[in-house]
């Protein structure tokens, strides 16, 4: 059972994760670590500690990489069962609360960061696209953020009805659109062109302006404003 010497419980006790928190603080656990501490053991042939690792490199280590993969993901892993997955999907989306909450308290849109601070949260790590809109008010705070649409990997359809119902109901000044790419890439397609055109210029026949289009990822964001492309 030679195994069991490379247990966490065989480590020095400044050495096992909860140990280490309690008389270090949580800054100083390594990512692996702190997974550690939320499956709580590990297997007979592997500590926690391996079983985090394993848990990290499903995603090369890239923590927002990792926010993608849902409870089946992490049940393919030796070790992890439905609880587990359940506990580290959950504690993933309590760190995207949290930044979302960040961009709330800001209320106040002035700039294309100020934008993509309140939808990364929300799509920039989504493993599908979905079409949100952002209403301000005059003094372009949020009134409200809607999801429009949610499709599949390579697009979604956003319905310009849809977009200023919402926005007349709620009696919105101003409208900022954002949508994902799971892929990664960066550059407006032909028809996020054609949709930001259009999307304006209903806008300006019923005084509602359309301020940006932003296109998010999971390491950055676009914007049409910002590139001189809100026509």
């Amino acid at each position: 059972m030679e195994y069991k010497k490379n247990g966490i419980k065989f480590w020095a006790v400044e050495d096992r994760p909860r140990e280490k928190m309690l008389t270090k603080g949580r800054a100083v656990l390594t990512n692996t670590e702190l997974i550690a501490i939320l499956i709580g053991s590990g297997t007979k042939k592997e500590s926690a500690i391996a079983v985090a690792q394993k848990i990290l490199d499903l995603a090369d280590n890239n923590l927002q990489e990792l926010a993608q993969f849902g409870i089946s993901d992490f049940c393919k892993i030796p070790g992890i069962g439905q609880a587990k997955a359940i506990s580290i999907v959950a504690a993933l989306e309590l760190g995207r609360r949290k930044q979302l909450s960040k961009a709330l308290e800001r209320n106040q849109i002035k700039s294309s960061m100020d934008g993509n601070s309140y939808f990364q949260p929300l799509i920039g790590d989504l493993p599908h696209e979905e079409f949100w809109v952002l209403m301000l008010n005059r003094n372009n705070r949020i009134i409200k953020g809607e999801r429009i649409s949610i499709g599949g990997v390579a697009g979604t359809v956003a319905d310009v009805k849809i977009i200023f119902k919402k926005s007349l109901e709620l009696l919105a000044s101003s409208l900022i659109l954002a949508h994902n790419h799971p892929s990664g890439n960066l550059q407006p397609s032909e028809a996020d062109k054609q949709l930001t055109k259009k999307v304006k210029q209903a806008g300006s026949l019923l005084d509602i302006k359309v301020l940006d289009h932003l296109i998010i990822t999971n390491s950055g964001y676009f914007s049409f404003a910002d590139e001189g492309m809100m026509f």
